[in-house]
């Protein structure tokens, strides 16, 4: 859960503007979502610092993930809609900035990230990681119109076995009151495509929530009642992946 992080550092917090402070871009409450998933016996990672810090499901090299003009950045400058997220304006930071950034709290994340999958891969002979997201479900600077319910990424088919992507699938299409794509816009960023290795016998896949499905957008504040039936889906995912195998779970 990268982006599921609100801390801001002291040192960066007066150079942040009010909307910054707000951290409308957080993939909120994604945590609350999947709190069932300890107990199911998968390990749960999640961001502590917000994501305008760094965004840790962006390459280190800041690569472009999209060929859409609009993109966040490694170390954004802008929301989602646009606005300044500096009370200065600036358009940019230091490479020793970035840099510093970089080592203190991208690197940690993804080393504990590395170490987790390859624990799995020890154990069970593979490893099978879930980028859990949320987003607005319009945000017309970066998409258009609103987006489905439930958006999964699998990097065009690349980053997981067929056999997952077929499973999921068919519990999507089973779903009742829910819509969902399969690598439409989202097609899963840095992580679902850097670790997603099926011949490896690691598989990494993307779900990004519309979060009008389980929130008011207006306010951020966790709805249980909308929620509910998105937990429940949620949970037979979660329940269907830690069935998988070494069997099932070779690239197809």
């Amino acid at each position: 859960m990268p982006h599921a992080g609100t801390a801001v550092p002291q040192e960066l917090a007066p150079r942040l503007t009010p909307l910054a402070l707000d951290l409308p871009d957080t993939d909120w409450h994604v945590p609350r979502l999947y709190d069932f998933a300890s107990a199911l016996g998968a390990t749960m990672i999640v961001a502590r610092y917000t994501r305008y810090l760094i965004d840790l499901n962006r390459p280190p090299d800041d690569a472009a993930l999209y060929s859409a003009s609009a993109q966040t950045g490694l170390c954004p400058l802008h929301s989602f809609a646009g606005e300044p997220l500096y009370r200065d304006g600036t358009n940019a930071l230091s490479a020793a900035e970035i840099t510093q950034r970089r080592g203190q709290y991208w690197q940690p994340y993804h080393d504990a990230l590395r170490a987790c999958l390859d624990d799995n891969r020890r154990k069970f002979g593979f490893a099978l990681l879930l980028d859990a997201h949320s987003i607005r479900s319009e945000v017309p600077r970066l998409f258009a119109g609103r987006l489905p319910d439930i958006n999964v990424g699998t990097f065009d088919g690349r980053s997981c076995a067929a056999s997952i992507i077929q499973m999921l699938r068919q519990r999507l299409d089973a779903a009742k009151g829910f819509t969902h794509v399969v690598d439409e816009r989202f097609k899963g960023g840095y992580i679902t495509r850097h670790y997603g290795q099926p011949a490896q016998n690691q598989h990494a896949l993307q779900i990004e929530l519309a979060q009008c499905c389980y929130m008011d957008e207006t306010t951020s504040g966790f709805d249980p009642e909308r929620a509910a039936p998105l937990r429940e889906l949620l949970q037979g995912i979660v329940v269907a992946l830690l069935a998988q195998s070494p069997a099932t779970s070779q690239a197809s």
